[in-house]
């Protein structure tokens, strides 16, 4: 065999083995999964106050590329105001901004009684989460970490486009 045939057959073999490589790191890389436990008070965007009847805690969970997150909103007293679930999957993770783009394809909201005062908040995230599930079969959400403090497991988390900061406990 010449020398030409043995560096055909070396580079051959070097490019199959690199591009193995390759697909075996595409296939076992995904997006960073987490669990987040956040609440925050409601604030009235209309007027400017506090919505002092009403407190919201969201709870995200993502794993393999998936995503859900529960919305639950309880009254001062401590009773449901009322839940919005939506399930999806991370399109992107932008690590050096420290944003996760969702897209959810799922939502499901609890039932209100109808004598039950309903969060403005609620209203705002039913509605436009139904408007963009309607119009285009999904409904963008973005989660943003603002901060974050690893060593006390806390991050403050901004969701779009409820515009909602948060304040999290960060679950491993």
């Amino acid at each position: 065999m010449t020398r030409t045939w043995r560096w055909v057959i070396n580079i051959t073999i070097l490019t199959l083995l690199l591009c193995s490589i390759g697909v075996i790191a595409s296939l076992t890389s995904s997006s960073p999964s987490f669990m987040l436990s956040c609440s925050s008070e409601l604030f009235n965007r209309n007027n400017g106050q506090q919505d002092s009847n009403h407190y919201l805690l969201v709870d995200m969970l993502s794993k393999d590329g998936q995503a859900q997150v529960h919305y639950r909103y309880f009254n001062i007293d401590g009773s449901s105001a009322g839940t919005v679930s939506m399930q999806g999957k991370v399109n992107s993770v932008d690590t050096e901004n420290r944003i996760y783009d969702i897209s959810v394809n799922t939502k499901q909201e609890s039932p209100l009684t109808e004598n039950q005062q309903v969060p403005e908040h609620y209203q705002y995230l039913s509605y436009v989460s139904n408007l963009n599930l309607t119009r285009d079969g999904m409904h963008n959400l973005s989660v943003q970490i603002i901060e974050q403090d690893e060593a006390k497991d806390f991050a403050v988390v901004l969701f779009q486009p409820s515009n909602t900061v948060c304040g999290c406990r960060l679950v491993n």
